[in-house]
């Protein structure tokens, strides 16, 4: 077990980051050290997703520094000043849409952002004879995405060969092999994860479960790219949490591992759970939500099938993923329903301030 004491967290104002750090610190887990939330606060990152943590935690345990991995003097601050040991690193662009709109900031936070992070703890954890000690870790969460797209059978394994077909997960599956190249040219201690596709509570409202919420209670178009037959592996964002700190404990230096939920569906039927899930929580008519539904033009590069096989960090690290589907759905749903300031992103005055500081 790794005693993990000063974790810097890229990309804690995001949807995973932000409930990862709530998970080491208000749940039943054996963390008692600091975390240190660096995050730009793009479109992304929602402080507000951190306010009771912030007045709680902040000055002893949590602290927020709000800037741009890719600026090295700054991250070299934060090393230096906080006695970084732990990296977790979620920070990235990750839309698939805006990779195809915009990819230069694709390149640049999520490989040149990477690059930055990896040298900045290569040269501050290296010791005098060139080894790292068995308390450091880099560990950077990826996505399946990196291994391109599946026919009707098969799965991704540790193993599979990386395939990106979008900007998004090129830039992606640059950083990971950044990652496992500095871990095998400078003995950097680093793990890697990829994850299928996460859902739950604190994400951003244009992604596809929170979006198709939002608009059922609006009566919104409930738009579907293609036919809607694309399939996706759906994980749980708490499950997703557990399995990160896991990999972070008990996880094999040089080592990379799937993380996937064992939830297969395409987009048509996961539309389908929503609209039976929002109807008996709203009594809101189904007839009237499933006549919202619209196809779209599917997006160019939009790959058909992804599928995670997990055995590898279920027979390893005993971890497995604890949430039903439908459970899962419905706490997501419920979280959506009474969050309504989360979502008008209306920020608490105290944490505001926060914003503004600087190491």
């Amino acid at each position: 077990m790794r005693n993990l004491t000063n974790v810097l967290v890229t990309g804690g104002a995001g949807f995973i980051g932000c409930n990862f750090i709530r998970m080491l610190l208000t749940q039943q887990v054996d963390f008692k050290g600091r975390i240190i939330n660096l995050d730009a606060l793009t479109y992304a990152g929602n402080c507000a997703s951190l306010c009771d943590i912030f007045e709680k935690f902040n000055g002893g345990r949590y602290f927020f520094k709000k800037g741009d991995i890719c600026d090295k003097p700054f991250v070299c601050k934060i090393f230096e000043k906080y006695d970084i040991d732990t990296v977790v690193h979620f920070a990235a662009e990750s839309h698939v849409d805006r990779s195809i709109l915009a990819p230069d900031i694709f390149i640049k936070t999520n490989v040149n952002g990477t690059f930055t992070l990896l040298e900045t703890a290569r040269n501050f954890w290296k010791k005098q004879d060139g080894s790292f000690s068995n308390c450091n870790l880099f560990h950077h969460v990826s996505t399946d995405e990196v291994y391109g797209s599946l026919g009707a059978f098969g799965y991704f394994t540790e193993k599979t060969a990386y395939a990106p077909r979008s900007t998004y997960s090129a830039s992606k599956a640059a950083g990971d092999h950044l990652v496992m190249a500095y871990n095998n040219t400078y003995g950097l201690p680093a793990t890697l994860s990829n994850c299928s596709n996460n859902y739950g509570p604190y994400q951003l409202t244009k992604n596809f479960v929170p979006l198709m919420i939002l608009n059922m209670l609006k009566s919104k178009p409930l738009p579907v790219y293609g036919d809607g037959k694309n399939i996706r592996d759906w994980l749980y964002v708490k499950d997703h949490t557990n399995a990160i700190w896991t990999i972070l404990q008990k996880g094999k230096t040089g080592e990379k591992y799937n993380i996937g939920g064992e939830n297969e569906i395409e987009n048509i039927m996961l539309l389908e759970v929503l609209i039976e899930t929002i109807s008996k929580k709203t009594n809101i008519c189904i007839k009237k939500l499933k006549n919202l539904i619209t196809f779209v033009k599917d997006r160019p590069g939009h790959d058909r099938r992804y599928a995670i096989d997990c055995s590898k960090i279920k027979k390893e690290l005993a971890w497995e993923p604890k949430t039903k589907f439908k459970d899962g759905i419905s706490e997501t749903v419920e979280w959506y329903l009474h969050n309504k300031i989360w979502i008008e992103n209306r920020l608490n005055e105290n944490y505001k301030n926060c914003i503004a500081e600087n190491c």
